[in-house]
């Protein structure tokens, strides 16, 4: 069958890249640049611990060599300190990483990967789609036509993917401005992240309502500071005498000595494609969805999108079409995406409006600030991954379903687990590489060797269920999991995300989970594009 066609090298295009190959499925990627990125010291990224863990995966670098994960989280107002957080392995921390590292990372993997092709210098200007296929054409200087199997388009906010579907693409305009500024100075909070909101001195330019300071390596930092709403242009004369304000101000007198490497201006946008898929042709990234209000990253949900496409496009390719796993992308990906910016429509009033929710509550500074963390640290319906509850393809009806600490749906805890040959690896490390995990919880079985349990009580059964299954899956075994009984069974999607837990070996429920999974049993096609609606 023919690769898959990945329109745009930016980190989510290179992350799928890489997806597909882990699942055995080959691909070409489309880059309308020269193949490499400028370093932009002020142009980076905050990842939790989820999209770091599957950047590394993909990479095999480990991405906190290369960034900073905080050490705590300080939110101040005017002179006061409002919270201040200390993390932990039980909540760690976000990694806060240049985003030119990652592009290097992921390409320096593909370099490595014959299952991915990489065109420099193409530019899409052309997509046609029939019913076995997906052809697309390129200009430049090696203008032609590529065949693939599928097509992703990755090509960031302006897609042309998406304008030559005639896909809308609606929301809001410069929804946040901020101004940037990446510097390397002795900060007072060695290691910590801050968000100073109302600082107390006199600016030389517009006021700026919120200050935030993100450490990155070698002793530098990101300076962001919001701007009142409008069109003002930001000179560097204005950049400037906001960073000496600044840090004169951080420093209770002069200012300190420091090094400016970089700066910029961040305008986020709302916006939410009305499809993600259009028959053989799908939207992922900037291309289908922008966020970043608050303190939230969009990187993050693009590397989402990848990891949930990525495992449902290579049954596809290697079994046949089947539209209701592919359908499921959009169910799942656009319902988490709209209630996020739904959650960010709903704060904004309350954070940027006219005295904020003290305006309307006295004393509730404290809630704006847990508002604008949560953004920040990735927490709460702002910040918070999303759960694939509704999905369409949750099972239903199993008699044997049992509650756990993960609700159906949502990411599982990455807990040590012993593989089919007997080694001790995270759960995190066996996601990704086409199978289905199916998990047993089994206490004790960390003290003794495999070899004297793996034939013992349920195992054989358990076993002989998973062969049975419709798609391949992985028999691991943990000695715990949050809320799961002992002997209890958790079957878990390629991406990580939680599909049931059922009390004890039941194959028949386990069966249909996985059939549910995959998207319910595959039925003959009447169309093979008939996505597109």
């Amino acid at each position: 069958m023919d690769p898959v066609i990945i329109v745009g090298a930016g980190p989510v295009g290179l992350t799928l890249a890489l997806a597909l190959a882990r699942h055995e499925v080959p691909s070409i990627v489309l880059d309308e640049g020269p193949g490499k990125e400028e370093p932009r010291p002020a142009r980076s990224v905050v990842l939790r611990e989820d999209t770091a863990a599957l950047l590394e995966r993909l990479t095999g670098v480990a991405l906190g060599d290369h960034g900073v994960r905080w050490a705590g989280w300080r939110s101040l107002r005017r002179k006061q300190v409002m919270s201040e957080i200390a993390f932990d392995e039980n909540d760690p921390a976000p990694l806060h990483i240049a985003q030119h590292v990652i592009t290097d990372a992921l390409r320096a993997a593909i370099a490595d990967e014959p299952l991915v092709k990489v065109a420099v210098d193409s530019r899409l200007d052309s997509i046609e789609q029939e019913r076995s296929g997906v052809s697309a054409h390129t200009r430049g200087p090696k203008a032609t036509w590529w065949r693939g199997s599928y097509l992703v388009g990755c090509d960031g906010p302006r897609s042309t993917v998406r304008k030559l579907q005639d896909i809308r693409f609606p929301g809001r305009t410069a929804v946040e401005r901020h101004a940037v500024a990446a510097l390397r100075a002795e900060l007072p909070w060695d290691g910590q992240a801050l968000l100073h909101r109302m600082p107390p001195w006199r600016s030389s330019g517009p006021p700026a309502g919120e200050v935030t300071a993100r450490p990155l390596p070698n002793g530098a930092w990101r300076l962001d500071w919001l701007l009142p709403p409008g069109k003002d242009l930001v000179t560097p004369e204005i950049l400037v005498a906001r960073i000496r304000e600044t840090l004169a101000g951080w420093a209770d007198g002069a200012t300190p000595t420091y090094d400016l490497l970089d700066t910029g201006v961040h305008t986020v946008h709302h916006r939410l494609a009305r499809r993600w898929r259009a028959g053989r042709v799908f939207l992922a990234g900037d291309a289908a969805h922008l966020l970043g209000t608050l303190g939230t990253q969009g990187l993050d949900e693009g590397l989402r999108d990848a990891d949930n496409l990525a495992w449902k496009l290579a049954p596809a390719w290697h079994h046949g079409h089947h539209e209701a796993l592919l359908d499921s992308y959009q169910a799942e990906r656009r319902a988490v995406v709209a209630a996020r910016l739904r959650a960010a429509d709903q704060v904004l009033p309350v954070l940027r409006g006219a005295g904020g929710l003290r305006h309307y509550v006295p004393g509730a500074a404290r809630g704006d600030d847990t508002l604008l963390a949560d953004g920040h640290l990735g927490r709460g319906p702002v910040g918070a991954p999303g759960a694939y509850a509704d999905s369409p393809l949750a099972p239903r009806h199993l008699e044997a379903e049992i509650p756990v600490e993960t609700p159906p749906g949502a990411q599982v805890t990455d807990v040590r687990v012993t593989a089919e040959d007997g080694s001790f690896v995270q759960l995190r490390d066996r996601m990704g590489r086409g199978a289905l995990l199916v998990v047993l919880i089994a206490p004790g079985t960390g003290v003794w060797d495999r070899k004297h349990w793996v034939s013992a009580g349920v195992m054989p059964r358990l076993a002989a269920a998973v062969t049975a299954l419709p798609h391949r899956a992985e028999l691991l075994v943990a000695e715990s999991y949050p809320g799961a009984p002992a002997h209890s069974v958790l079957l878990v999607r390629p991406d990580g995300h939680l599909v049931t837990a059922l009390s004890g070996v039941r194959p028949a429920d386990l069966y249909a989970a996985a059939e549910a999974t995959l998207g319910g049993p595959v039925r003959e096609e009447a169309e093979a594009g008939s996505g597109a609606r």
